[in-house]
This record gives C-alpha cells, sequence and structure tokens, in this order.
C-alpha cells in the first residue's frame, strides 16, 4: 500500500480535523454505492479507509512515523526495544484507539450514508479496508472491520435477464470478475435493479472467509414484449380480411403463446387486454393488431378500396 499520507493527500504534520476532513472527501467521491460499475473507485475507496484506519489511531500514527510499522500496519522487524514494539507496552496495544478525535472510519461513513439509503455494507465499509492486520502480542491475524476477521472485498456484477426468466423466476447464467460463471436462481417477482447477494462468491481473502458477490439484475430489451410496470404489451399482425372477418390468432404470452379470437371488424386503434397475462400475474397483457396488406398490392383490394373511397366513404380523422 502507499503511504496513508500521500493517499488522503495531506502532510505529515496534518491535525486529526485535517485527517478526518481528507478522508471524508475521499470516502465520499469513491463510495461504491455512488461507484457501482467502477472497480477504480472502489480499490480508491479501500485504500482510503485503509490509509485513515491508520493515521487516525495516534498511536499507529506515531508507530507508522517512527517507522516501526508499514504502510500495511504490520510491524517492520527491526528497532525493537524495551520488550515490545517501538516501546508500546501490552497496557497500550498498537491499533487500541477510538481514532482521530474519537472518531472511526464507520463513524465518518455513517454521516453520509443516510443519503444511500442504509448503513455502509459490508464490502463498502468494512470489507473494502485492507483486509487483516497483524498483531504483535498474540502472533495472528485479525480483520479490520470488527467482527470480519480478515473477510475479503464484495463485488458488484452485472446480470442481464429476460422478462420470461424473470416472470419464472428461472436460474440464470452469471459471470463473476474472476471468469467463472455460476447458474443463479432469480427471486420470485424480482424487479429491475434488484441485488442478489452470492455469500462467499467475492474476493478472497488469505486471512479469512471470502466476501460476497452483490448481483444486480437489469432488464433486457425484448423483441416481442414492452414492459409498463407489471403490465405487458405485444403487437400481433393480422391480414386484411382477419380484421375484417374476424379470426382466431395465436398471441405471445409471457407463459407461451394462446389463442385469441379477434371479433369480426375488428377495430385496431384499441388494444385486446388480457387480464392476468401481465409479468408475474400481477399485470395485464395488452395486445395491440396491426394490419397488414398483402406484398406488392392487388388489383382487387385496389379497386374495392376506389369504390368505398367513391361510393361509402366513413372518418376517422376530425
Amino acid at each position: 500500500m502507499r503511504d496513508p499520507y500521500t493517499v488522503l493527500g495531506v502532510s505529515r504534520s496534518a491535525s486529526e480535523k485535517d485527517i478526518k476532513s481528507a478522508y471524508r472527501k475521499l470516502a465520499k467521491k469513491y463510495h461504491p454505492d455512488q461507484n457501482p460499475d467502477d472497480p477504480t473507485a472502489h480499490a480508491k475507496f479501500a485504500e482510503a479507509t485503509h490509509a485513515y484506519d491508520l493515521l487516525s489511531d495516534s498511536a499507529k500514527r506515531g508507530q507508522f512515523d517512527r517507522g516501526e510499522i508499514d504502510a500495511e500496519g504490520n510491524p517492520r522487524f527491526a528497532g525493537f526495544g524495551n520488550g515490545g514494539f517501538g516501546g508500546a507496552s501490552r497496557g497500550a496495544r498498537p491499533g487500541a484507539g477510538a481514532g482521530a478525535g474519537g472518531f472511526s472510519a464507520e463513524d465518518i461513513l455513517k454521516e453520509f450514508m443516510s443519503g444511500f439509503g442504509g448503513q455502509p455494507r459490508g464490502g463498502a465499509a468494512a470489507g473494502a479496508r485492507g483486509g487483516a492486520q497483524w498483531d504483535p502480542f498474540t502472533g495472528t491475524t485479525a480483520g479490520s472491520a470488527g467482527g470480519r476477521m480478515g473477510k475479503g472485498d464484495d463485488v458488484i456484477v452485472n446480470v442481464t435477464v429476460s422478462l420470461e426468466d424473470a416472470h419464472k423466476a428461472a436460474s440464470v447464467p452469471v459471470r463473476m470478475p474472476s471468469g467463472k460463471v455460476l447458474s443463479v436462481k432469480l427471486p420470485e417477482k424480482v424487479e429491475e435493479g434488484q441485488q442478489i447477494r452470492l455469500k462467499g462468491q467475492g474476493s478472497p481473502s488469505p486471512y479469512g472467509e471470502p466476501g460476497d458477490a452483490l448481483v444486480t439484475v437489469r432488464f433486457e430489451k425484448s423483441k416481442t414484449f414492452r414492459k409498463d410496470g407489471h403490465d405487458v404489451r405485444t403487437d400481433v399482425p393480422v391480414t386484411l380480411y382477419e380484421a375484417v372477418l374476424g379470426a382466431k390468432v395465436r398471441v405471445p404470452t409471457l407463459d407461451g403463446s394462446v389463442e385469441l379470437t379477434l371479433p369480426p371488424g375488428m377495430d385496431t386503434s384499441k388494444a385486446l387486454r388480457l387480464k392476468g397475462k401481465g409479468l408475474y400475474g400481477d399485470g395485464d397483457l395488452y395486445v395491440n393488431i396491426r394490419v397488414v396488406l398483402p406484398p406488392g398490392g392487388d388489383a382487387d383490394l385496389e379497386a374495392l378500396a376506389r369504390f368505398m373511397r367513391d361510393q361509402k366513404p366513413y372518418k376517422v380523422r376530425d
């Protein structure tokens, strides 16, 4: 990791207030909830949070300034004195402080997370802080996020699904950043933008369990259907004589095609409604009938049209 002062953009003589202010700006700019599809922003957020964790703790900052620990918070195995790391006693354990002015990274994140609709998520605030840190007194590693024990970062993945698959809550393939493809079952009545958490499918960690994958669902544009809330609309072409005389035609639905009876003299300006045939059965299916004339024209049809124009005209516009 880079020098924490460089990461936060402050001098080595920066006050606790300056450090906190610098971190606040970077956290707001690079927070994963603000940049869901930008892995570079996620990495900068994690780096800034780790730097703040180190510099906001007076004991850790002092150890770093004296060269006793590196930018990751790990001890430099040289220059130990007085039976401890840089003279630190067991009663003043490194990393045990509350941070600058009594604030931790979580405290700062909570101040503006209300604008994102909740508390910092594991991958955003805790898991993104750079994993585990060495405890020189116990000889073990522990995650910098309390209780996470070095859990890996969460990853954000998008998946585009068809209306048919969403309607059926089907299993769809999802490609992870690692290249691995998983079969993911869609939730019942999944909505656009909904996230599915895949536990343990995020970034690995050498110190503990891997992070999670947050799969964001998007609906692909359908060639057959148009989504209108939970209602669905579709177009069905018919011949001129079917529209005039009536007919039975096959109509596509999200559950497969069905037979629809067209009444004689079908008014194509109005859609036919199939109740309960929309998305998830909550909405309706609206069928728009489109009259298609014979290709290349037809002499008899043209003669009939001229006869109606001249002998039996009718108004369809004001």
